[in-house]
Formats: structure tokens, C-alpha cells, sequence
């Protein structure tokens, strides 16, 4: 071991001092968030699953949809991110992206994207023998129309081969932005501490 790196061999043995060791390894982890998820997006392409596109030009559809009707950068951001999940969750897709983002973006924000896939069900379950009113359920929701709208305005839209997406980079800086600092999580203090 170096002296950059803790000297514990369990969690009950750590002291103070392993602890500012990797804090201060996180933060430099957590600033290169936005370049790991770009390389996780690119799992996407080149994915179709039967689409007319790929997830990852579906996705670019999208946060260019979003962008181009002047949505503020963490909802583009969402926009882009919303099915990033479909490579490890493809059962729960919707569950893995809003897992990513809730540290990072509004509540209404991340509740769009956590119920978008029941949501976007309302323009195909029925074809595959699923009730596509089941985001009835939560129609007395603040957030419902929201998510009616995000699926309605940007994802059912988006397989479109003759769109002219925005290419990734157009989204790096928005990524950097919003996934910059955490508004909510276990870490945020123990960072801000560490400095």
C-alpha cells in the first residue's frame, strides 16, 4: 500500500486519517461522473432491440427534443439519461436511471424519470396485452402530468431514423453541471468537510 491509500483491513480498524484518504479520493471520483456516464451511454449505441434507432440515438432524440423546447438543463439532462439503465436494468430501466439522477436533480425531476416507463406504456401496452392505463394509478399525483407530458412531448417521439439529433458533446456541459454537485446524499457533508 502507498500512502495514498487507506491501511485498514476492515471497516472496524479504519481511523480518522483513512477516512480524509478517501474523501479526498472521491472527490476527484465523483468530478469524473459525467465521463463515466457518457461511456456508459455508449453501450447504447448501436443497441436497437427491434427500434427503428438505437437507445443511444433514441435518448439524443430525446434531451433534443427537451432542449430545442427550452427546458432547463437538468430536465435535458434527464431527458438524455432516461433509459440509460435499459443495458443492466432492462426489467426495472426507469428504477436504474432515477437512482443515478436522484442525487442530482429535483424531486418532480427524478419522479418523472422513476415512473416514465409505466407512463410511456400508455402507447404500446396494449399490444402486448398490459393494461396501457396503468399510470392511472397514480393520477392524483402532483407529478402525473408532468410525466404525461415528458413521455407525450420527448420519449414516445423519439425513434424517428430521420431526426437531427444534437451529438453527445452538445449535452457534456449540461452533464457537468448538474451532476457537478449532489443536492442530496450520504457523502455531501463528509466531501464538504474534507474540502
Amino acid at each position: 500500500m502507498t500512502s495514498d491509500q487507506a491501511q485498514f483491513k476492515s471497516m472496524t480498524e479504519a481511523q480518522a486519517s483513512d477516512w480524509g484518504i478517501i474523501a479526498g479520493h472521491m472527490k476527484g471520483f465523483m468530478t469524473e461522473l459525467p465521463q463515466r456516464i457518457i461511456a456508459h451511454m455508449e453501450l447504447l449505441r448501436g443497441d436497437y432491440g427491434g427500434y427503428p434507432v438505437d437507445r443511444l440515438e433514441h435518448c439524443l432524440q430525446t434531451a433534443t427534443r427537451a432542449l430545442r423546447d427550452g427546458r432547463d438543463d437538468e430536465y435535458v439532462v434527464c431527458a438524455l439519461l432516461h433509459d440509460i439503465g435499459d443495458t443492466l436494468g432492462p426489467s426495472n430501466h426507469a428504477d436504474v436511471a432515477a437512482v443515478i439522477l436522484e442525487p442530482y436533480v429535483s424531486e418532480e425531476n427524478h419522479w418523472i424519470i422513476k415512473h416514465h416507463g409505466i407512463f410511456q406504456g400508455y402507447y404500446f401496452f396494449h399490444y402486448v396485452g398490459l393494461d396501457r392505463n396503468g399510470r392511472d394509478a397514480f393520477k392524483d399525483h402532483p407529478y402525473y402530468q408532468a410525466c404525461a407530458d415528458f413521455c407525450e412531448l420527448y420519449d414516445q417521439n423519439s425513434f424517428d431514423k430521420d431526426y437531427d439529433s444534437e451529438p453527445m458533446s452538445t449535452f457534456v456541459p449540461m452533464l457537468e453541471r448538474v451532476l457537478s454537485s449532489p443536492r442530496k446524499s450520504l457523502y455531501k457533508a463528509a466531501m464538504a468537510k474534507a474540502g
